[in-house]
């Protein structure tokens, strides 16, 4: 229906019967409106008048107890003042005071003429009998009183009246006014007569033995509104239909021609349409916006078609659009190049002929439109040409206004370059670049699922030998091209199938399984000699390499393929100390290998204790052999283990000189002693502490600063301080040993030289260090007492330190006749088991004193 029938149908349906009912409604609303309001005028007086005469008892209470009660108890002769102030007050002409006693009732003053009437001496056994106060209504005949009796005593009572009359209710007149008013008793007769215009109370009695009610007449003040006439509800009625009429032919001038106008226009409206004709409206100004609002969409559909289309034929993939029913709607000009079809001839074909190569495309795309799924179908399709290309296909439900599926877009993007390089990195993660073998990573996580069948399994680390000299002297070319030759010999010495890889810079690892100890051997020899026979030429001179091999074998079920590696990787290190082409397989036994596979997991120990000061320093003594001089004693270091157990030097010192953390250790022993001694000041006279500085910290980098500021931080005499270092370590750092101890010499410290006679040292380097004590080593303290040539060399060395104003101190004193023998020699100071055993530096001076002194003079 249009527009201006549904008018005229709204006005003669709806808006004619509307006026009617609404005219008759008001005149009847009107008079039910009058008699409403009539009957909620008198609900508000009786409820004013309730509320009024609610306040006046508590009011007429409260006045008898103010003034009343003081007069009655007051003496005669002190009334007066309180009388005078009661009849000052207008209420005194209409209120009059009794006293209720046992012999009769006596007023206290003159009573009221409007209260004489009551007959006293009839209530007067009543009034005596009340307990409590009492404030309430009493009826005599036709008269009505207000009365407030208070108990002064057991038999006194006081007793204030006010006659019920129209002036004591004149001010709950809001409403209407007051006619007259009268008190009764509960009679139906009366109970009848309620109107609008009579209010019925029931009120309290004074005595409580009936009930009473107040009857009030009431008069309205003013005249209700009367109503108007019934015409005028007509003549409204009238006026109003002619404005429905002159309104409906001015809104088909205004809105229901150039409505119609409009539609016409936006009928012919072709969004598909490569330009846009605008639509002109006529009559009132929102049409005008409409018709504004509608040309900027139609320019935006058509700026937003354009930008489509001109981002569609500029990006280098290939967009392809189908409808619902999978035929294609357009192809941008990557499309039209890459499946070699015009857009022309492609658009209504079904999807699958213009993909020839995929006949159940369509049934695929029909599956995904009715999964309704947000997510794009990825898929890759090669396309063969004269250069076969790999594509990446996307396939995403393309929906309408309504998320109704309307057809897909189908993207295809060139992966073929990209597909290329992730295979390059894929391989140059995986494989070495110069021999082409698996890396070390690649090797280790292949090695997990090439052990899952064996029987046995045996993992061989080779490390080439003079390797580096190629390196250093013809380049590293040549040694790629060296490395390239020792992966093929060993691949062709390969008897089985084995897992090879380069682990390193000229390390190999080889993984073999289900070969027997014998077998496995030769298989490593064979290696070993196909390696030796490689030679490289390089500018006329001839190279070859050597290689070092350590095995460790394991059988199932007890095989772990990484700590495997790591065992061979140890051998390895064993094999490299027997010489060139040698071979060792690890024992578990062997407790040098023990010390050097667990040597990661003490590194990271040592550096844990010394974050959390967990190193232990013990001492031991060292006895003088000649006249008593200071105690001396060699501080040396243990770690605790969480479960409690102290650890021996033997199991981390190599760990720590192996991964570089003795310099550390040496700096926490510093300044752990120099903070014990600076709490023992008492020791500071008779006592020296050595120190031993291994072959790191020996002239490094700091050091001496370091010995320097804690020294001054402590405050300790450098006197009490004696560095130990070995000959080993002073030779292989000669220029920066002298040095630092020339500088620490200057400081006060004293210093030994410790394992004296096993190393290279010589006298003439003896001269030149600055030590102070020479330690003799224990191989040849062992065994002076049954060895002369033992016994030869250390009276040489004492006699030459002797001579050089240098004192000796023999090590590894083990019993009784080796200190007589050391004695004999005049050696200084003897140290070992026999003077006394290590123990915690904590318990020095509660230690026995004679601990030290258990070998006699």
């Amino acid at each position: 229906m249009r527009i201006s029938k549904k008018i005229v149908v709204f006005v003669a349906g709806f808006c004619l019967p509307a006026i009617m009912a609404i005219s008759y409604g008001l005149n009847a609303w009107y008079e039910l409106r009058l008699s409403d309001l009539r009957q909620e005028m008198s609900q508000r007086a009786q409820q004013n008048i309730a509320h009024h005469l609610e306040e006046d008892l508590g009011q007429f209470e409260m006045l008898a107890q103010l003034y009343g009660v003081p007069m009655a108890l007051l003496p005669v002769e002190q009334r007066q003042t309180l009388s005078a102030t009661w009849h000052a007050m207008a209420l005194s002409a209409h209120v009059s005071l009794y006293g209720v006693e046992d012999d009769g009732i006596r007023a206290f003053a003159e009573p009221s003429p409007e209260t004489q009437v009551l007959d006293l001496d009839a209530l007067w056994p009543d009034l005596l009998a009340l307990d409590g106060i009492r404030t309430g209504f009493l009826l005599q005949g036709k008269q009505g009183f207000l009365a407030c009796v208070i108990p002064l005593s057991d038999n006194r009572r006081l007793l204030m009246v006010r006659r019920v009359d129209n002036q004591l209710f004149e001010h709950y007149q809001a409403y209407s006014s007051l006619a007259g008013l009268r008190l009764a008793t509960t009679t139906p007769s009366l109970l009848a007569q309620t109107s609008p215009q009579r209010v019925t109370l029931e009120v309290p009695s004074l005595l409580g033995d009936h009930s009473l009610l107040l009857d009030i007449e009431l008069t309205q003040r003013d005249s209700l509104v009367q109503s108007g006439p019934a015409t005028l509800v007509y003549l409204i009625g009238g006026i109003s239909l002619l404005l429905l009429l002159l309104g409906y032919l001015w809104l088909r001038h205004g809105v229901v021609d150039p409505l119609k106008q409009l539609l016409r226009q936006l009928s012919r409206v072709d969004p598909t349409a490569k330009t846009y004709q605008p639509i002109r409206a006529k009559g009132t100004s929102e049409f005008m916006v409409i018709s504004e609002q509608v040309n900027s969409l139609l320019a935006r559909i058509f700026q937003q078609k354009e930008r489509s289309k001109i981002t569609l034929e500029a990006i280098a993939e290939a967009v392809i659009l189908t409808d619902s029913w999978v035929k294609v709607i357009y192809l941008n000009p990557q499309a039209e190049r890459l499946l070699k079809v015009k857009a022309e001839s492609a658009v209504g074909m079904n999807l699958d002929k213009v993909f020839r190569s995929e006949p159940e495309l369509n049934q695929s795309l029909f599956a995904f439109m009715a999964s309704g799924t947000p997510t794009p179908m990825l898929s890759k399709v090669k396309f063969t040409s004269h250069t076969p290309r790999l594509m990446e296909r996307s396939i995403s439900n393309l929906k309408g206004p309504n998320n109704k599926i309307i057809g897909t877009v189908i993207v295809l993007r060139d992966i073929t370059q990209e597909e290329l390089l992730k295979h390059q990195l894929r391989r140059r993660a995986n494989f070495d670049n110069v021999t082409g073998l698996l890396n070390r990573c690649a090797f280790e996580e292949r090695l997990q699922a090439f052990a899952e069948d064996a029987q046995t399994l045996a993992i061989c680390y080779f490390d080439l030998e003079q390797f580096k000299l190629i390196n250093d002297s013809c380049g590293h070319n040549a040694g790629d091209a060296m490395l390239k030759m020792v992966a093929k010999a060993i691949q062709a010495s390969l008897e089985g199938q084995g897992l090879l890889a380069r682990l390193g810079g000229d390390e190999f690892g080889l993984a073999l399984k289900d070969l027997g100890v014998v077998a496995l051997a030769q298989q490593v020899k064979q290696i070993i000699n196909a390696v030796g026979k490689q030679v490289m030429e390089h500018h006329g001179c001839h190279y070859h390499v050597g290689i070092s091999a350590g095995v460790a074998l394991a059988r199932a079920p007890y095989i772990n393929a990484l700590e495997l590696l790591k065992d061979a990787d140890i051998a390895c290190i064993a094999a490299k100390r027997k010489g060139s082409n040698q071979v060792h397989f690890y024992d578990d036994k062997d407790k040098e290998l023990t010390y050097q596979r667990n040597a990661p997991k003490w590194a990271v120990r040592i550096a844990q204790a010394i974050e959390h000061n967990e190193l232990l320093l013990y001492y031991q003594p060292i006895k003088a052999l000649g006249p008593q001089g200071k105690q001396r004693m060699e501080v040396l270091l243990r770690i605790l283990e969480p479960c409690g157990r102290i650890l021996a030097p033997a199991q981390f010192i190599a760990a720590a000189e192996r991964f570089k953390l003795m310099t550390d250790v040496d700096k926490e022993v510093i300044r752990k002693t120099f903070l014990w001694l600076s709490l023992h000041e008492e020791l500071w006279a008779d006592h020296c502490l050595s120190i031993n500085l291994s072959a790191n910290s020996l002239g490094a980098e700091g050091m001496v600063d370091y010995i320097i500021a804690q020294l001054e931080r402590f405050a300790i005499p450098s006197q009490c301080i004696c560095f130990e270092i070995t000959e080993t370590s002073a030779i292989q750092n000669r220029n920066r040993a002298m040095e630092m101890l020339n500088q620490l010499k200057k400081q006060g410290f004293s210093f030994a030289l410790d394992d004296f006679g096993t190393g290279f040292a010589s006298y003439g380097y003896l001269r030149e260090l600055p030590v102070n004590y020479v330690k003799i080593d224990g191989c040849f303290i062992k065994s002076l007492a049954s060895n002369a040539k033992d016994y030869a060399i250390v009276k040489s060395i004492h006699d030459v330190c002797r001579v050089m104003g240098i004192e000796t101190v023999a090590e590894f004193v083990e019993n009784q006749e080796i200190f007589e023998r050391l004695k004999s020699i005049g050696i200084n100071y003897a140290q070992g088991y026999a003077i006394g055993r290590p123990k915690s530096l904590d318990q020095y001076l509660t230690a026995p004193t004679d601990n030290v002194h258990r070998l006699m003079a």
